[in-house]
């Protein structure tokens, strides 16, 4: 009978590694191109997926000697990287067929991940699919898995909505702009100070296609420095009043002891822009802003526990899509393992169908021995043998591909293999 390999997959995350394990297990891109070469040279490995970002490292592989597969996949991550298997080996989780799919599909519907819902590793996945499958690592298995791996995740994001909220300050700030302007192409931004998530914030907005970017900061060669990174314009700390004239955005994260815009000056700025709307982002602690010019009429002014506010609620709505996502993922697992299942079918039924049209054949043959058939008798007989060939084998075929209700599907094969001696006859 065919052996059919087990789906292993063999790994460290975010989870169960710190980072300084993670780095020395890593693979850089082109260390992961030699490295999933070597990892199919491995004896005991028959297919091979390699996943390597900064959160996790992982083997997705189909072996037929799953204890030896492990072995000499640790022996490689000990060799490759120059470090000891026992620094390692004790964070590395080993999963099995079903529960190896269902980590996979896990991964990619980014239910795994540090930040659920985070887009950036079903591309990392992708890319890790496309130099398998480049390479010629991956292989009947695989490519199905990563196929329908790929059909899962798309579904998980679709049908939950878990990456449609923001879960960090930064992209917290963008989508509170989005309720207030719609659509941010075209917006002016200033950026007041030099703070780490007032930074990623503007980023984000230029990716949101924000146009002009003015940059504020009590050192102005900083400031010029930062407004060169962002395409922008660098002004001094005393013009902050002058460019809220034209701004629509502003994100503030200094080191001040007192606010930096207050209502007065806001007030003033305000009649001047004819009362357009003005978005203030206070990220700095402690506050930039002062609170009061949210009396203004069209003043929209949030400081960080606003934002984490929002953060926490988006969180929640995470968790809610993921345990939906987990649902669609179990459905998945279990449709996968059917036709997984049936890789062992098809060779049994193959052999069968062999082994009746033969016999079948052989019969006809020596009934008409030294006999004429009439011209269109052999389509006709070829006609004839494939029908009572589906007809005879109608049942026992339905038999083997159904999941439940008779027994021990291993041992049926078995049973069937040796009742029809299959496997005297074939060679897989």
């Amino acid at each position: 009978m065919i052996n059919k390999h087990d789906i292993l997959l063999i790994g460290l995350n975010h989870k169960t590694a710190p980072v300084e394990i993670r780095e020395c297990i890593g693979f850089s891109g082109d260390e992961s191109d030699q490295a999933l070469l070597d990892l199919h040279a491995l004896e005991a490995v028959h297919e091979v997926l390699l996943v390597s970002t900064c959160n996790r490292v992982e083997a997705l592989v189909t072996t037929s000697a799953k204890e030896e597969a492990v072995r000499q996949i640790v022996a490689f991550l000990a060799e490759m990287n120059g470090i000891p298997a026992a620094d390692f080996e004790d964070k590395l989780y080993r999963h099995v067929n079903d529960q190896a799919v269902r980590h996979i599909f896990r991964v990619a519907s980014s239910l795994d991940s540090m930040v659920v819902g985070e887009p950036q590793i079903l591309g990392q996945i992708k890319d890790a699919y496309r130099k398998a499958a480049t390479k010629k690592t991956s292989g009947v298995i695989l490519n199905r898995l990563l196929h329908k791996t790929f059909l899962v995740a798309k579904r998980v994001r679709t049908e939950t909505g878990i990456g449609d909220h923001a879960v960090s300050i930064s992209y917290a700030a963008i989508e509170l702009a989005r309720k207030i302007f719609g659509d941010l192409e075209g917006r002016k931004v200033m950026l007041v100070g030099a703070g780490e998530m007032a930074e990623l914030a503007v980023e984000h907005l230029i990716r949101n296609h924000a146009d002009q970017i003015l940059v504020a900061n009590r050192t102005f060669e900083r400031g010029v420095e930062l407004a060169r990174r962002f395409n922008g314009r660098a002004i001094r700390f005393e013009e902050i009043t002058t460019g809220l004239e034209s701004v629509d955005i502003v994100i503030s994260s200094t080191g001040a002891s007192d606010y930096v815009i207050r209502r007065e000056q806001v007030r003033g700025v305000m009649r001047r822009r004819r009362n357009r709307p003005l978005f203030f982002i206070d990220i700095a602690v402690p506050r930039d802003i002062d609170p009061e010019i949210n009396r203004l009429n069209n003043i929209y002014a949030y400081d960080i526990d606003d934002l984490r506010g929002v953060i926490e609620e988006n969180i929640e709505d995470r968790q809610r899509a993921a345990i939906k996502g987990e649902r669609l993922v179990d459905e998945a697992v279990i449709r996968f393992s059917q036709w997984y299942e049936n890789l062992d079918v098809v060779p049994t039924i193959v052999g069968l169908r062999s082994k009746f049209e033969g016999v079948i054949r052989a019969e006809v043959a020596r009934t008409f021995s030294g006999g004429t058939l009439p011209e269109a008798a052999p389509d006709a007989l070829d006609r004839m043998v494939n029908a009572l060939v589906n007809k005879i084998l109608h049942d026992p075929t339905t038999i083997l591909k159904r999941e439940e209700g008779h027994g021990n599907k291993a041992q049926l094969l078995a049973a069937t293999r040796k009742l029809f001696k299959l496997d005297d006859t074939e060679t897989f």
